[in-house]
């Protein structure tokens, strides 16, 4: 072997860079679907992408509700949440919420308790949306199912149905979901979300 060859097998490859996180603050993209009226943002998602289900999984994702009333979100204390997305060893994706500190729309998501040790409540299973099943308004988002996530048998998370689609294909950090509510056969809508990637989330599967 030459004194090259040599040479250059001993030279260790180059670290890759670390991965960049995101900002802990919203962007500008978010705050500006925030202001906009519930008709705009129900042309924002016919007009969205299907989400990669492993672009969720492993993360967690600021949450800030639009409700046709926004009074409501702010009165009850739910106008920031998180949400979070992990995969089961059943390999079943799963996701849960977050409860957020009411401070300014554009501060930091602190997270009740803490951000250390944040509790989490509402699960749900995380599916394509099934054309034959009574949850299919959209078929091009993500189904949410409450119902299937493993909560308590009269939780009062159980009936939301929500359905998540991305807002711009080449923008895998912003997305937006509807929120239903199941009474009965009847489903009744609630309000639009708005969500965007915060931080890596409590299970190993983070691949981005």
């Amino acid at each position: 072997m030459s004194a090259a060859a040599a040479s250059l097998r001993s030279t260790p490859a180059p670290s890759a860079p670390p991965p960049q996180l995101p900002s802990p603050f919203p962007s500008r993209a978010a705050l500006a679907l925030e202001q906009r009226s519930m008709a705009e943002l129900e042309k924002v998602f016919l007009r969205a992408v299907t989400p990669e289900v492993d672009q969720l999984i492993g993360w967690e994702f600021r949450g800030i509700n639009r409700f046709p009333i926004d009074l409501i979100p702010r009165v009850t204390g739910i106008k920031k949440f998180l949400k979070g997305f992990f995969r089961t060893e059943a390999d079943k994706t799963m996701g849960y919420n977050v409860a957020i500190e009411l401070n300014a729309l554009d501060g930091r998501w602190r997270m009740k308790p803490d951000d250390a040790a944040p509790r989490r409540f509402g699960y749900y299973a995380v599916d394509a949306v099934d054309p034959t099943s009574r949850d299919n308004k959209y078929l091009h988002a993500l189904l949410l199912d409450y119902s299937k996530g493993g909560n308590k048998r009269f939780d009062v998370s159980n009936p939301i149905r929500d359905y998540i689609v991305q807002v711009a294909p080449d923008n895998p950090d912003l997305y937006l979901g509807k929120a239903y509510y199941a009474v009965g056969p009847l489903r009744v809508m609630s309000n639009f979300f708005i969500l965007e990637r915060h931080r890596r989330g409590f299970t190993d599967y983070a691949t981005r």
